[in-house]
């Protein structure tokens, strides 16, 4: 008999730490990270085709989203698609780009030509805008502005800040670093 207690007692010593693992792991992917498989070119060469990413969820929680943040959001148009782009636009803003040059007219009405150093895929081409961006929303663009489905050619344009995920901060496959 004891030693039928004893096989009991080892099995649920061997299972605790297991089932503590799986579910600190889910409490972690469900309200600290998320993370996505990057399907498209569309943010060339800042994140690759196939990259890994990690994003936290935490990051807006007592922030607000900034221009340039690259985030990790569901689509607009449909929300069961997971995109992931960069923040040009910002809440009250208007962008416009002409000869693929992105403008951006503040809420003070200063209009500044935004840094596109991160764009190494040929040049940017195109007139588009102008585009008012609605409270408590943003204006995405992907850095391969030449190949990249984003705000532009949206039916619903802008991203609202209750469907941004998190702030993509981390790829882990097939290369490991921080995304900036």
């Amino acid at each position: 008999m004891s030693n039928k207690k004893s096989g009991i007692k080892d099995i649920i010593d061997f299972c605790i730490p297991i089932v503590i693992a799986v579910a600190l792991a889910l409490c972690l992917r469900t309200f600290v990270f998320a993370n996505a498989v990057v399907p498209t070119g569309s943010m060339l060469n800042t994140i690759q085709e196939g990259d890994r990413i990690i994003a936290s969820r935490l990051a807006y929680n007592n922030n607000d989203p900034e221009r340039y943040d690259i985030i990790l959001f569901h689509y607009p148009d449909n929300e069961k698609e997971i995109y992931v782009k960069r923040i040009i636009g910002l809440p009250g803003e208007t962008v416009q780009i002409v000869n693929g040059v992105v403008y951006v007219t503040k809420t003070d009405g200063k209009t500044i030509q935004l840094d596109d150093s991160f764009i190494t895929t040929g040049t940017p081409y195109g007139d588009f805008g102008p585009y008012e961006v609605p409270e408590d929303s943003y204006f995405m663009l992907g850095d391969n502005r030449n190949n990249s489905k984003d705000s532009r050619y949206w039916k619903n344009t802008y991203v609202k800040r209750d469907k941004i995920i998190g702030k993509v901060k981390f790829r882990y496959y097939p290369s490991i670093g921080k995304v900036e």
